[in-house]
């Protein structure tokens, strides 16, 4: 039982990892958005929070954070594999990554392979569309902060999920529709029904 639980938690810590420096790598690297302070200031990772530029300078302190929560959850997992026992209070210490939510950084990024989204790498691949949500009344971002209410909420969806931002204007939908027409297979069609969805 302690060998499968040992061999599962690799490979969750694995994931984690590898997920991290998917990110690292591409900071600062074929960047497509955001490139302006137009871009920061009209979409948002989260309604209250603004948009840092993709480098390793603006998001120095989530990258040491969480790349030193990676190295302690690393050691923990070291240390539990010469236990002889299960100890489920380390074993619980372990998935501390996975709390580590990405709605605490201030990084969407279009870049040449894909979207980041907090500590989150999406290749272009395995986009299968996108769509713009209003925010009204009804939607859960409605009332966070003035700026964002009867704006829109960019879902972008996965294989297994999705990432979104807040999209404040009308020029930046269009600006970032055309990024991902660009790049997502399908995408013409995507962008084809929004417009007929708005006449």
């Amino acid at each position: 039982m302690k060998l499968f639980i040992d061999i599962l938690l690799f490979i969750i810590i694995a994931y984690y990892c590898y997920r991290f420096f998917q990110v690292l790598f591409r900071l600062n690297h074929h960047v497509l958005f955001p490139l302006t302070e137009q871009d920061l200031n009209e979409v948002r990772p989260q309604p209250e929070s603004k948009l840092d530029y993709p480098n390793f300078s603006s998001h120095k302190f989530h990258i040491l954070f969480h790349g030193g929560l990676l190295a302690f959850v690393i050691a923990v997992y070291f240390w539990g594999l010469s236990l002889s026992e299960i100890n489920l209070s380390l074993y619980l210490t372990l998935l501390l990554p996975a709390t580590s939510t990405n709605d605490v950084y201030r990084l969407f990024a279009f870049v040449e392979e894909g979207v980041i989204s907090g500590f989150r790498f999406v290749p272009w691949g395995r986009i299968t569309s996108f769509e713009y949500i209003p925010i009204d009344i009804n939607h859960r971002f409605y009332g966070y902060a003035k700026e964002v209410n009867n704006s829109y909420e960019l879902k972008i969806k996965t294989k297994f999920g999705s990432v979104s931002c807040v999209v404040l204007t009308e020029e930046m939908r269009e600006k970032l529709t055309g990024i991902l027409t660009e790049r997502i297979p399908g995408a013409e069609k995507e962008k084809a029904a929004l417009h007929r969805s708005e006449i």
